[in-house]
């Protein structure tokens, strides 16, 4: 319950920082709004880090935190592009297709195996895209491969992670990854520079607050239960911000979008319930290779 209570409550982050986004993005560039949410990031999650020990704050994998970086701030200047130009419901149903990404990017940088069954979840993952996207048809937009792109670029991102993760901490990852992204984003963010006026403020530090917050519990959940049974919390952001897309901005939802995602929804659900079932049969075999005979 306090997994499930935790994943629930990074939902509603998240969903509050796109909502926030949406907001800014009326009077801010995407670029401004990036760098913003970058550095009241950073101030939201100083007090975690000065409380960490030093030793976990230091790393031999500078280059690599420099390349993740990189392309982690184009995925999150793709993404918010697409909070500020696409129906939030399109945008968000879209960004929901990193885990078929991540399951590609998987094979061809860590050699995984995937066998037919994820691959079948993939291609019905492309599909919903194809559904929600519409290419060729009157009602494709090209800020919707904007937000594709922060989807492909969100998997390889989330296996550069894992990578990183086996030799530092969740802290150390968190520190460099904000040291990188502040003046990373900045440089775009001068050539369209203006000073935020009035309520404008707000959305940008609750953009920053609320994202890292819902980084930060993402994270704890994730350590306290089952990714299988968990994901399917964290599509409640699409209810959320798809309810806030009709109040406050008058988008309707269609019918295309509510397929296409539906579908994009269960595919993700499939392939992180196929993960749980591999990771607990490696450890399994893991413990019994290594049980001592007689014991």
């Amino acid at each position: 319950m306090r997994a499930a209570s935790l994943m629930l409550a990074s939902t509603i982050s998240f969903g509050v920082m796109t909502i926030a986004i949406r907001f800014a993005s009326h009077s801010l560039h995407t670029f401004e709004i990036a760098f913003f949410r970058n550095l009241f990031g950073l101030l939201a999650v100083l007090p975690l880090l000065l409380g960490a020990q030093r030793a976990e704050l230091r790393t031999r994998q500078l280059p690599k935190y420099f390349v993740r970086c990189l392309i982690g701030i184009c995925s999150m200047l793709a993404g918010f592009w697409a909070i500020g130009h696409l129906p939030l419901a399109q945008a968000i149903s879209l960004t929901y297709s990193t885990p078929i990404f991540v399951t590609i990017a998987a094979v061809l940088f860590l050699h995984e195996q995937v066998r037919a069954r994820r691959w079948l979840a993939v291609l019905a993952g492309f599909i919903g895209v194809l559904v929600i996207v519409r290419p060729g048809s009157a009602d494709f937009s090209i800020d919707s491969l904007a937000a594709l792109l922060a989807a492909v670029l969100g998997g390889v991102i989330s296996i550069q992670i894992k990578q990183l993760s086996r030799i530092d901490s969740a802290n150390t990852i968190v520190l460099y990854t904000y040291a990188f992204w502040v003046p990373m984003s900045l440089i775009p963010a001068l050539f369209v520079w203006q000073w935020p006026q009035g309520t404008v403020w707000w959305w940008i530090i609750a953009a920053g607050v609320f994202g890292t917050g819902g980084q930060v519990l993402w994270t704890h959940a994730l350590k306290l239960g089952e990714v299988s049974a968990l994901t399917p919390i964290s599509f409640m952001q699409l209810p959320l911000v798809a309810l806030a897309g009709w109040l406050w901005f008058g988008e309707g939802l269609d019918a295309y979008t509510v397929t296409g995602a539906t579908i994009i929804l269960a595919s993700n659900a499939y392939i992180a319930h196929r993960e749980a079932v591999l990771a607990r049969r490696a450890a399994s075999a893991a413990a019994s290779a290594g049980a001592v005979p007689g014991e």
